[in-house]
């Protein structure tokens, strides 16, 4: 296929370019080896070659650049060159383990993919976390952020068994290390296992990044569920990726006879890694997991009490992961069974012996829709979490209502099977008094009219952002038309903060808007006692932070567009509190964040995430985390101690700061953000 690409003619749609469909390991299977090699179709871009000969970094796009630098060897491999003519007339260099070139069109080919299905379910072109710029006086201390354009990748900076996102650096960092199998049948011992060389490491990875692009705070431990959140979700994009190979779908379709709950490929994340670290089967599977004693594959089973106790961030996430995987099959089954009625004459009972392939075929296309569905429907719902202290159940409130907003018709019952999979597993949202999708939706604002009053702020700022951003393509020249918007810099306008400074925190008017919200506006004395805030002389209290403004455009199933201003707001308060020897939480007071930390303080934050219709002009959902929550402020402070909550909790556990702490996971591990 062909297009015209502005004043240059014929120019590709795609780039081909072959590479694994999971790692090396199972090209050296006879059943797996043909499927394993595919060519994946990686939108068009015109790459630069080594623009910087000092880092020799190629390839570089609009969104990563591939420094191939060994720091245990000391040494840069030859950087690949896509755009040389016989690379592009082979679809790319041939798959080689030995072949650092081909390592790094592998991390490119499945980088490419990863934020292409990210920006075909958020609506708009991401965007990485900025840069911190630390002041010259003091590197602990950040003085603003720049853009960030491309995030840097090293496919070979590890001589270790780790791969990671580093959110300081902005950059993404492969390792490769011997094999100490537990089996000889499973790895060559001593064999070479490069990270780089798996799609799920590498798909794993830079959602981590992705999702720091949107939600920096995920990464701050406030409860077990965050950082086993951005563990489950990086597990999630690089599951439902495998259904996007249709040859290795279809193949999997035939051998389980289309019983995608037994043992397969696509339920299982980084096979090689985990049979090269010791395990005798993939690093994590998300139907089931091989029994260590027997050497067998059993299924796994829901189990409502693992939400409750477990606290290791990988484990708790695979909870997560298990949930959103078992409402996938239930759609699949469901939708199947009349294929099966069709096949067997109506008995339903499959004869024995292979499928026929048209058989195959059908049951891989609604496989591929239905996957492809639920992984827009989970990155979508990023849009419609809280900005601080994200729960399993925020999550699942999200991707009810994100659903609702696209499709208002359920004829397959997709969001009862999400409901149904999480209740199994004892995942509740703590706001809601019935788990019913009606329920689940978060609160809509229809009668709040944005045009009367102080609220009429926002309704000439919506019109005015989605003019200036509706035609942009430029991802920095969003970024610094968004910073106006928010800041009011460069523009003749009022910036978004100054207009909520003015207009709320200052009046009577502040304390809807931050009621609302859950936020903390204090105002005067007498706007705080008619709302009933706790009026404080201090300023800090007010202060509080325009974290994301973003437009998003999407098309629904029924060719309908949806235009929503995505705004998130934080605030953050210094809490000084004291548990006693009867265990017994007693809030002590306040301090400002910015000053010294007192032995029994800590930083809380609260906001929320506003979306607004730009069809209406009103404000459709105020999904917060109150900064006055007491209760949360309870929760995070035992966590942190390391301390049990009562015996019903399902935040805390006395090994938690350890899981958090303590070495460096298998799969990945990333530092805190400052």
């Amino acid at each position: 296929m062909e297009r015209s690409n502005g004043n240059i003619p014929n120019v590709p749609a795609y780039r081909k370019l072959r590479a694994y469909a999971f790692d090396p390991s199972l090209s050296l299977i006879t059943e797996t080896a043909q499927v394993n090699n595919i060519t994946y179709k990686v939108e068009w871009e015109k790459l630069e070659t080594n623009p910087d000969n000092l880092l020799r970094t190629v390839p570089v796009g609009e969104y990563i650049e591939i420094i191939d630098y060994d720091p245990a060897s000391g040494c840069f491999y030859p950087p690949v060159d896509l755009e040389d003519k016989f690379v592009l007339a082979k679809d790319g260099l041939d798959p080689s383990v030995s072949d650092p070139q081909f390592h790094q069109q592998m991390v490119y080919a499945v980088l490419m993919t990863t934020i292409k299905n990210f920006e075909k379910s958020m609506g708009r072109k991401i965007q990485w976390a900025d840069q911190d710029i630390p002041l010259a006086t003091n590197a602990s201390k950040f003085n603003g952020s720049k853009f960030v354009r491309r995030l840097r990748v090293y496919p070979h900076a590890l001589r270790q068994a780790n791969a990671y996102y580093n959110p300081l650096k902005k950059a993404l960092l492969f390792g490769y290390f011997p094999a100490q199998p537990a089996n000889l049948k499973l790895h060559l011992p001593g064999g070479t296992v490069f990270t780089c060389l798996s799609h799920d490491i590498i798909a794993h990875e830079v959602t981590h990044a992705l999702l720091d692009g949107m939600h920096r705070r995920y990464i701050e431990p406030t409860h077990p569920d965050t950082r086993a959140f951005h563990e489950a979700f990086a597990d999630i994009v690089a599951l439902f990726q495998h259904f996007t190979f249709p040859d290795v779908l279809k193949h999997q379709i035939a051998k389980t006879r289309g019983d995608l709950a037994a043992q397969n490929l696509l339920g299982q994340l980084a096979q090689e890694f985990g049979k090269a670290m010791g395990h005798y089967g993939s690093l994590r599977d998300a139907i089931g997991h091989t029994d260590e004693s027997t050497g067998e594959w059993v299924p796994h089973k829901p189990d409502p009490t693992e939400y409750a106790t477990k606290m290791e961030f990988h484990a708790r996430g695979s909870i997560l992961v298990a949930a959103v995987f078992e409402a996938f099959l239930t759609i699949y089954k469901r939708r199947i069974r009349k294929l099966i009625r069709v096949a067997t004459g109506g008995s339903g009972v499959l004869p024995d012996g292979d499928l026929h392939p048209d058989l195959v075929d059908m049951m891989s296309e609604i496989a591929s829709e239905t996957a492809q569905r639920m992984l827009k429907i989970c990155v979508r719902s990023l849009d419609y979490c809280p900005p601080v202290d994200i729960t399993f159940g925020d999550y699942l409130r999200a991707m009810i209502t994100a659903d609702v907003d696209m499709v208002a018709d359920d004829e397959k019952n997709y969001r009862v099977a999400f409901i149904e999979a999480f209740q199994k597993r004892g995942i509740f949202p703590s706001d809601v008094k019935t788990m019913s999708v009606e329920a689940l939706i978060y609160e809509q604002y229809p009668n709040l009219k944005l045009e009367d009053s102080n609220e009429k702020i926002f309704v000439n700022f919506l019109r005015d952002f989605k003019n200036a951003l509706a035609y942009e393509t430029d991802r920095e020249e969003v970024r610094t038309i968004t910073k106006e918007f928010i800041t009011g810099s460069n523009v003749n306008r009022m910036g978004l903060h100054e207009r909520i400074n003015e207009k709320f925190i200052q009046s009577e008017a502040g304390g809807r808007f931050a009621e609302l919200g859950g936020l903390l506006f204090p105002g005067n004395e007498a706007a705080c006692k008619k709302n009933g805030f706790e009026y404080s002389k201090f300023s800090y209290t007010a202060k509080y932070r325009i974290d994301n403004l973003w437009l998003a455009s999407r098309i629904t199933p029924d060719d309908k567009i949806v235009n929503h201003v995505v705004l998130s707001i934080t605030q953050r308060r210094g809490i000084r509190c004291s548990i006693n020897d009867d265990g017994v939480f007693t809030l002590n007071g306040y301090f400002e964040p910015k000053g010294p930390m007192p032995a029994d303080g800590f930083v809380f934050r609260g906001g929320c995430t506003l979306i607004f219709d730009l069809d209406t002009m009103q404000l459709k959902y105020a999904i917060k985390k109150d900064i006055d929550d007491k209760t949360r402020m309870e929760q995070q402070y035992r966590y942190q101690c390391g301390l049990l909550q009562n015996e019903d909790s399902t935040y805390f556990d006395e090994n938690t700061l350890a899981g958090i702490s303590g070495p460096f996971a298998f799969m990945h591990s990333f530092p805190h953000q400052h």
